[in-house]
């Protein structure tokens, strides 16, 4: 067990972000090495209690990098904004050589011979990776719990979770190692550390950023402190790529344009706090994204009440063809390997041990489902925006593998997140406010298909509330 009182950790408006960086190196106030540097003390300062790094890259490597980016920036070369800024990645994207152990100490991990899409990016744009972020088992929980790394803690505060399933991913930037990180999401796991954390986040457009291999749901995305940061490395990590059969076509899209101000007037937002299914938000949560729909209201937005859409029975069928998947995975494994995986994930897997053919496919299918009703709902309404809440509660202990783990309602905290991954529609978080203890409370931006630009922008209007 860490010492939990010993963390220090006060991010803040202090703490540099993308943007400043890379005006930071324009000006030559600062270099990539320097910062560079500030961040390998951070992670030998706050590792040991936060526990975010899988894999940390030899000290050797991340100075190389940064020295090369700092003789950039000083010969006017440098490769764009970003060019020697401080990123970490998920450790289920594919970096060459690096084990991809999917958080779980029961598998045998892969270890790619080549750098997925986004890897190969992150690397042309100069970016300075300090290493691969943990994960728990197979990616299937919405905590820091991993039978493989332990538990990852909030540098907020360590008795908190840093929520999942990009975990390290969220911790590393809220410790400051990094201003940003490359996350995945299939239910919410990007948007949950951002809401846990008190962070900027954006899960995609499915098919905006490439995946190898693509899965249906599954998206990589930024995670960061800003709207405009998210979007700068949305500008480095989107287009297509052959690898990715899902890809959308490349388009010319003006990400500098989020930052600059931005007009909310005559949208049609629509606000969402009762889910209908799952559990029912707490009432600070609640009311932050009542809150938020206000400020837009206040700037100019015609704010419209959505109600449930959604039942019980789309999530389980959701919950049970994951369970399917994951089973599938599991049954492979040795019984001694499976006696590693986590209990709690091994429990939720072995419920899918006697299901056939057809009920798998009947599972598949409430993909569908959901989809179609969503996309109904939503068009029924003619809205251009959705605010709604993360997820019904703030941040809970680090030790606890899920929210409300009990009773089969494993999954029930997804609700407001889940159905945008089942559309493909953009989704971000932006931090608003926070629990009377002084947990962060987040309020998610929902925007029409392939609308991404347009969430971002909205999020950088609440930002500047």
């Amino acid at each position: 067990m860490p010492d939990v009182a010993a963390l220090d950790v006060a991010p803040g408006p202090d703490r540099p972000d993308a943007a400043a960086l890379g005006a930071a190196f324009a000006a030559g106030t600062t270099t990539p090495l320097e910062v560079a540097q500030e961040a390998l003390r951070l992670m030998d300062e706050r590792e040991p209690v936060v526990n975010a790094m899988w894999v940390r890259d030899p000290v050797e490597d991340v100075l190389g990098r940064a020295e090369a980016a700092t003789r950039r920036w000083a010969e006017g070369r440098q490769l764009g904004p970003l060019d020697g800024v401080p990123v970490t990645i998920k450790e289920n994207v594919a970096r060459a050589g690096v084990p991809m152990p999917a958080g779980c100490a029961g598998v045998e991990p892969v270890v790619p011979d080549v750098d997925s899409p986004v890897a190969r990016r992150v690397d042309g744009a100069g970016m300075v990776v300090l290493g691969s972020t943990v994960m728990p088992d197979w990616g299937m929980l919405s905590s820091g719990v991993s039978s493989l790394h332990g538990i990852t803690r909030s540098p907020l505060d360590p008795s908190w979770t840093t929520g999942g399933s990009s975990s390290g991913a969220g911790a590393s930037v809220a410790a400051g190692y990094a201003p940003l990180a490359v996350g995945t999401d299939i239910g919410g796991s990007i948007r949950l550390p951002g809401t846990w954390l008190g962070l900027a986040t954006l899960k995609p457009s499915a098919g905006r950023i490439p995946l190898h291999a693509p899965y249906l749901g599954r998206v990589a995305g930024p995670m960061a402190t800003t709207a405009a940061d998210c979007a700068a490395f949305m500008a480095v990590l989107s287009g297509p790529d052959p690898l990715d059969w899902t890809s959308l076509p490349g388009q010319d899209l003006d990400w500098t344009s989020v930052g600059t101000g931005t007009d909310v007037a005559g949208l049609r937002v629509g606000v969402w706090t009762t889910a209908g299914y799952g559990v029912e938000p707490e009432p600070e949560v609640a009311a932050a994204v009542r809150e938020a729909a206000d400020a837009l209201a206040d700037a100019g937005a015609e704010v419209v009440e959505v109600g449930p859409w959604l039942t019980q029975a789309h999530l389980d069928g959701v919950n049970q063809f994951w369970q399917a998947r994951s089973w599938a995975d599991f049954a492979r494994l040795s019984p001694e390997r499976q006696e590693r995986v986590l209990p709690y994930v091994a429990d939720w897997v072995r419920a899918a041990s006697g299901l056939g053919g057809t009920e798998v496919v009947d599972a598949y299918h409430a993909f569908g489902r959901v989809q179609a009703d969503t996309v109904a709902a939503w068009d029924a309404l003619g809205l251009d925006v959705m605010v709604s809440p993360v997820a019904p509660c703030a941040a809970f202990p680090a030790e606890q593998p899920m929210p409300y783990p009990d009773g089969g309602r494993g999954m029930w905290h997804i609700n407001f997140t889940m159905p945008w991954n089942m559309t493909g529609q953009p989704a971000g978080t932006v931090p608003w406010g926070a629990m009377p203890d002084g947990r962060p409370v987040g309020v998610q931006v929902v925007g029409r298909a392939f609308d991404d630009l347009g969430v971002l922008r909205v999020m950088d209007r609440l930002e500047r509330r």
